[in-house]
């Protein structure tokens, strides 16, 4: 996606200063009819956070005093509309329609409004008089409906993304009549049925994304007619069958993202004719099969993912020279029965490494080339032993991933690399104190700890302002002690699981300071006391329990809390008030 937009990007560098070269120094002032088009446009946006459309004043649409709008100088006509809200600033957007007075601008080249969150209704038929439109980019707003088929008629369209909205109902066949086409982006919506037929005429597509949608049936074998293509997302649908012959043919493929379908049968051999790609993403489907070991002699591939099939073994033996360009690899959760990581994924440079369910045994293994590693993921295995050491040689890791194994060590042997931020060891046999993971010297950059179902004793380490956690699960333990009052300096918590220990004394008032807290499970422990009202202040909660505990007194009334489910304040001494019975008198 980051290359799409890329292109988009220098789509419109380009037509800008296409418009700029080919324009006339002599000003001329805006078409009256433009200008009446787009201050109808205004009208029909309610509200606009941007400020963008307050600069649409004045009788000159073309003095460049309009924010995002450019004319050409000769004729005074309007060729580019480009409004751009950043769509990882919520507070800035439009809330409105788009105008069907937009179709009236007749020289239209570029008309692009993304990201403004709220700009609703349907694309006007009308933008089917937009005949010189080369860029209609509508991304990341809240259309809806049908596309209207009539945008079929624009002539000279090369670009067409209407990514991020709400469209619905099959995608319109007459798409397939714009044949410059070199960009198409329908995702993320709610299109069904199958890719038209109609798009064998689509033959200059460079990129074509169509992922996050509800579209059905095979993949079409007219996709591998598509020479020129080198990006195609289709994830996150509901594909069918098997890849296409035919595919194998797209000698200038680089991006084939396919996951999250229910697509089926082997992979060819012919997968080494794609000398271009860099990154094949098959991940949940239901391929079967030898990963062919023609995969190997791809020389520019650098991220395979084929997590989440039924491949099944033996792994290809890959020589000296195979998978040169390799940096990630992702083979979780399929048919395989490795036992021992193969030597050339322990001899590489890699910086992904995705092992889970892929019944590894023996002991932990030893990587040639470590501080190469920023994630590593070998969950869901048989690994056996003491890995602390192993963690202190990967200078450079990130994302640390070894739960449900059988590891044994002691955490006061476990020194964290500077930059990990966040580890996962739960469901294994470790032992000690938190204290040996989370004290003042513990680094900033660490934001989750995963420590679920293991044996770790101890109290709960008091917390010190340098600490950024956003995750804490250390639930199915043997902890002891009390809830420090320190918590408070976990600003940044999301989720606090300590669940299933042997926790006493009070819940701190101090928990209610935790403003990004949305999920906090206490439940199977020794907490007394009443629940503190101050939890009434975390207005993010989604999920609580208190469940099996000695809690007595009023539940907070206030939402969420008193619309939770009564099994999650369940098998206390005297909890009382919604969702539970009401309290006696003598308990408020």
């Amino acid at each position: 996606m980051q290359n799409l937009k890329w292109v988009l990007n220098l789509l419109f560098v380009s037509a800008l200063l296409h418009n700029f070269v080919h324009s006339s120094s002599a000003e001329v002032i805006c078409s009256s009819k433009d200008r009446a088009s787009l201050l109808s446009f205004k009208s029909s946006i309610i509200k606009d956070t941007t400020g963008v459309l307050d600069s649409w004043v004045g009788e000159d649409c073309c003095n460049e005093d309009w924010e995002g709008v450019l004319c050409n100088r000769a004729t005074g006509e309007v060729t580019n509309l480009v409004l751009q809200c950043p769509a990882n600033e919520p507070t800035l957007y439009m809330k409105g329609t788009l105008s069907p007075s937009l179709g009236n601008l007749r020289s239209l080249v570029v008309l692009s409004i993304t990201g403004t969150k709220f700009i609703s209704g349907s694309i006007p038929n009308s933008f089917s008089n937009l005949t010189s439109l080369r860029q209609l980019v509508l991304d990341d707003n809240s259309l809806q409906g049908n596309v209207p088929s009539l945008l079929g008629r624009l002539p000279l369209l090369d670009t067409l993304s209407l990514s991020g909205n709400r469209f619905s109902g099959l995608v319109p066949p007459s798409l397939g009549n714009l044949r410059r086409l070199t960009i198409m982006s329908l995702a993320r919506n709610s299109f069904s049925g199958p890719i038209p037929v109609t798009f064998k005429n689509l033959l200059k597509l460079d990129s074509l994304d169509l992922s996050s949608n509800l579209l059905s049936g095979p993949i079409p074998d007219f996709i591998g007619q598509f020479q020129s293509l080198t990006n195609l997302f289709l994830s996150s649908n509901r594909l069918s069958g098997g890849l296409p012959v035919s595919v194998y043919s797209l000698g200038k493929l680089q991006i084939m993202s396919l996951e999250r379908n229910g697509l089926t049968g082997p992979l060819s051999d012919r997968i080494s004719n794609l000398k271009s790609l860099t990154t094949l993403q098959l991940s949940g489907n239901k391929f079967i099969g030898h990963i062919p070991a023609s995969i190997t002699r791809l020389q520019n591939l650098w991220s395979l993912n084929l997590s989440r099939n039924q491949f099944s073994d033996p792994l290809p033996a890959v020589v000296a020279r195979g998978f040169p360009s390799l940096l990630s690899i992702d083979l979780s959760y399929n048919n395989l029965n490795i036992g021992a990581i193969p030597s050339w994924i322990r001899d590489k440079q890699l910086s992904d490494i995705n092992l889970a369910g892929c019944k590894l045994r023996g002991t932990f293994p030893k990587l040639t080339r470590p501080t190469a590693l920023t994630s590593l993921d070998l969950s869901d295995n048989f690994l056996t032993g003491d890995v602390s050491a192993f963690l202190t040689s990967m200078t450079n890791v990130q994302k640390v991933k070894l739960s449900k194994n059988q590891l044994r060590f002691d955490l006061s042997k476990l020194k964290l690399p500077e930059g990990v931020a966040s580890i996962d060891l739960s469901s294994n046999l470790v032992t000690g104190s938190l204290s040996s993971l989370l004290n003042n010297k513990t680094s900033s950059f660490l934001e989750e700890v995963h420590l679920t179902n293991n044996q770790i004793s101890g109290r709960i380490p008091d917390f010190t302002e340098s600490l950024n956690l956003k995750v804490l699960n250390i639930g199915s333990n043997k902890i002891s002690g009390q809830i420090p009052s320190s918590i408070t300096n976990l600003v940044e918590l999301v989720r606090l699981d300590i669940s299933r220990n042997h926790i006493t004394g009070g819940i701190p008032q101090a928990l209610g300071q935790l403003a990004q807290l949305n999920w906090l499970d206490l439940s199977i422990n020794a907490l007394t006391g009443r629940i503190p009202d101050s939890l009434l202040n975390i207005k993010t909660m989604k999920h609580v329990s208190f469940r099996a505990n000695k809690l007595c007194g009023l539940i907070p009334q206030g939402r969420p809390f008193n619309i939770f489910p009564a099994a999650a304040y369940l098998h206390n001494l005297c909890l009382c008030g919604k969702p539970l019975p009401a309290c006696r008198k003598t308990m408020k």
